[in-house]
């Protein structure tokens, strides 16, 4: 991989706070063509977010740490294993049913969410058992802040559907 001088997405976010819809269109439309184009190569990535997003020299993202990629997975293909960083995994990984890409697009919109209001619900701030960070992922209702366009609030609610059997 090139060398890739822009910094973390994370530490971006960070500085500035939050990101305006803009920003955030702009680095979402990004991330999609990236996840579109592993999906097609029958790879699910498994670890969106800010901190496995770097941006070059001109602000154009690239997705960095490959470690938690599962490939081999064919139109269609699922997989089973339960990995992921906590804070951004999808419900099925957690309730350890088969899965596809879904997953990834779950997690962009949990990055789309922190991007738009500089956090992501999930991290409480307080260091919270395992079971317990799981479970308020599996039971937390997104309330979309009302500052957020409808086409975000659509967007955003329709990538963090906890039933995948509505998104496949």
């Amino acid at each position: 991989m090139e060398f890739v001088n822009g910094g973390e997405l994370f530490y971006h976010l960070s500085n500035a706070g939050q990101f305006n819809e803009q920003r955030t269109r702009f680095y979402a439309a990004e991330i999609i063509l990236a996840l579109d184009y592993l999906h097609k190569a029958g790879i699910v990535y498994r670890d969106v977010k800010p901190e496995n997003i770097l941006l070059d020299k001109d602000g154009h993202i690239k997705l960095t740490d490959f470690g938690l990629s599962k490939d081999g997975l064919g139109d269609g293909g699922q997989t089973e294993s339960f990995c992921g960083t906590t804070e951004y995994l999808a419900p099925e990984i957690i309730k350890e049913k088969s899965y596809g890409v879904s997953v990834d697009w779950y997690s962009l919109g949990l990055v789309m969410f922190e991007m738009l209001t500089g956090g992501n619900p999930f991290k409480t701030g307080n260091e919270l058992p395992f079971v317990d960070q799981m479970n308020l992922i599996l039971s937390t209702k997104f309330v979309m802040p009302k500052y957020f366009s409808d086409e975000a609030a659509d967007l955003i609610s329709r990538l963090l559907e906890k039933n995948v059997r509505f998104i496949l």
